[in-house]
């Protein structure tokens, strides 16, 4: 059975894990949020033959680069907290088909995908179609970054970018290509999700104005990591407000002496 693959069954931990840390730091309320993790490399070609238990679940767009791939993804409606449970029974495992028109649900229980799966395939096929291919989609809601987006004078990234970076060393470094910013658009469409690629082109990580926060990456601990240390870096410019003064932030040549010193790209 697929839930016995040793490899499958550290990804699921390790998504169990970022699930649990996405509730405790008050980032999913409800059912807020959702992840998604390519798992094709994980599985033998038996596993990938597995027979499903829903099948010719149609995509609202052609995916052609993700043919065979195999994705978890957190359920529609369901809450972080049971994520980090029960990933099993919280999340489906599905498979693109052979033409990229449909999907089929492998495992045990036909659970459904979140919302924004089209979100996600869509920016796994482009980055796949760009050369970079990143196995894990995140997306949550950070209180302190969205609040961020509140104030339209912050809605530019490179101003964003500044702000976050200038707040602590650390997050010049694991962020290193700044934070992009999506100008609101509703959820669980397809028109956030090629906003949200047009960003990527130059971003790992993305806020969606008055909603939320997503990035993309290899490792789901590291895409988690890079949005705690952007949260780290906005509660510290928040504690400054609230005890009545404004944060001081680095210098910009504080922060090119670090791009050097870690060989970090420019901004």
């Amino acid at each position: 059975m697929i839930k016995d693959n040793k490899l499958i069954a550290s990804e699921i931990s390790h998504i169990a894990e970022v699930a649990s840390m996405l509730w405790s730091k008050g980032w999913a309320e409800r059912n807020g949020g959702n992840i998604s993790v390519d798992l094709t490399d994980c599985l033998t070609p038996r596993e990938l033959r597995t027979k499903p238990v829903k099948a010719g679940i149609v995509l609202p767009i052609p995916m052609p680069a993700l043919e065979g791939h195999v994705f978890y993804v957190t359920g529609t409606g369901r809450r972080m907290r049971d994520v980090a449970r029960e990933p099993w029974e919280n999340g489906a495992l599905i498979k693109i088909a052979n033409d990229g028109l449909s999907y089929d649900i492998l495992g045990i229980n036909p659970v459904m995908p979140t919302s924004e799966l089209a979100s996600h395939l869509l920016i796994d096929s482009s980055l796949i179609s760009a050369g970079r291919p990143m196995r894990v989609v995140l997306h949550t809601h950070p209180t302190d970054l969205i609040g961020l987006t509140h104030c339209k004078e912050l809605l530019d990234s490179r101003k964003l970018s500044l702000l976050l970076w200038s707040m602590i060393p650390e997050c010049r470094i694991i962020v290193p290509k700044g934070i992009g910013i999506v100008p609101y658009v509703a959820p669980g469409t397809i028109e956030l999700a090629r906003a949200t690629i047009t960003l990527l082109e130059n971003h790992d990580v993305i806020i969606w104005e008055k909603h939320g926060i997503l990035a993309v990456g290899d490792d789901i601990i590291e895409c988690f990591d890079a949005i705690d240390t952007l949260s780290k870096a906005a509660q510290i410019y928040f504690s400054a407000r609230a005890a009545g003064f404004e944060a001081e932030g680095m210098t910009n040549e504080q922060l090119q002496e670090l791009a050097l010193l870690f060989k970090l790209p420019s901004f």
